[in-house]
């Protein structure tokens, strides 16, 4: 969309209200992608059925849909059904925008799928297997190197960069990490915040915004690959084990053809040159089967921090 100028008159009141209106249409446009649909999904010039995959804020939801839109233009092509992206406002919020949003599938993080499975009961289908051929990720735990802090005595008092209540890396590692070591970090730390993504938790250590920060170890990886300071200021004091990556699951009553077909398209789409194509810009070598088994750290984990998935009130924890 193109916004044009809006020149100063005596109206300045009408001006702004218009300056405001474009603004809003334009992000809501950001947030939203709608993949085109093959021509064969349409038939007869018919409308094509259009479902509705929910991204996760693990990054600014530019970059987030930047990486996500092509992979939903090649399910849109090899499917026949048009696939509509959207960046959820906040991990949390997943189950309740799920339902709220009409959702028919996310690709979900290892703590919001084994929420979302918990409570609405979707279905995991296929995750990617990184350029490192890794398809799992872990928690980090860091501190800038010339921040003193080594261990989590030298912790006492300082400021926590969380990520959100319903993440591994950002919150379930550190709640385990205070836990084994007998301390309340409401009580310990002087302060703690979420930050709302991976990438803010990193910049926000590394800014000296904070003094300790917990994010996921595969966006730290791709980030230093891009800023030198990542790997030559901070330090690791922790990980987690490790959890499925992200992975796509739908809802329990999708149609089960088009369960199929999502779940065919992408565990083939590396034996496809330009699905090969698509996986490396992506950053994966492919896609693989996956299943509910394979979240048993992360239920395991949070059975260890005393958290019951079906009754976690993420707003009031």
């Amino acid at each position: 969309m193109d916004l044009v100028p809006v020149r100063a008159t005596r109206a300045v009141r009408a001006a702004f209200a218009f300056g405001l209106a474009a603004a809003l249409v334009l992000v809501q446009a950001c947030g939203r992608s709608e993949a085109p649909a093959a021509s064969k999904s349409g038939g007869e010039g018919g409308p094509a059925r259009t479902i509705l995959i929910g991204l996760i804020p693990e990054q600014n939801l530019f970059k987030q849909m930047e990486r996500y839109d092509p992979i939903a233009r090649y399910l849109s092509e090899k499917t026949g059904v048009r696939i509509r992206l959207t960046v959820l406002p906040r991990y949390g919020n997943i189950v309740k925008n799920f339902v709220s949003e009409g959702l028919d599938g996310a690709f979900f993080g290892s703590f919001s799928y084994a929420l979302a499975h918990t409570r609405l009961g979707v279905d995991v289908l296929a995750r990617p297997v990184g350029l490192d051929g890794g398809s799992t990720y872990c928690g980090l735990i860091f501190v800038r190197k010339d921040s003193g802090i080594r261990s989590i005595e030298e912790m006492r008092g300082k400021r926590f960069a969380l990520v959100d209540k319903a993440t591994t890396a950002g919150y379930l590692l550190p709640l385990e990490f205070f836990k084994k070591h007998g301390k309340d970090y409401r009580t310990y730390l002087g302060e703690t915040y979420f930050a709302g993504t991976h990438e803010n938790a990193i910049h926000d250590v590394l800014d000296g915004k904070a003094d300790v920060g917990a994010a996921k170890n595969t966006v730290f990886e791709r980030l230093a690959t891009r800023e030198d300071r990542i790997r030559t200021e901070l330090t690791i004091l922790e990980r987690s084990p490790d959890v499925p990556e992200n992975a796509l699951a739908v809802r329990k009553d999708l149609d089960a053809a088009l369960r199929e077909k999502l779940a065919e398209t992408l565990l083939g789409m590396h034996s496809d040159p330009v699905g090969l194509a698509l996986l490396r810009s992506f950053g994966a070598l492919r896609f693989i089967e996956t299943r509910d088994d394979d979240y048993r750290p992360v239920y395991e984990y949070a059975r260890k921090i005393g958290l019951d998935l079906a009754t976690y009130d993420y707003m009031n924890d």
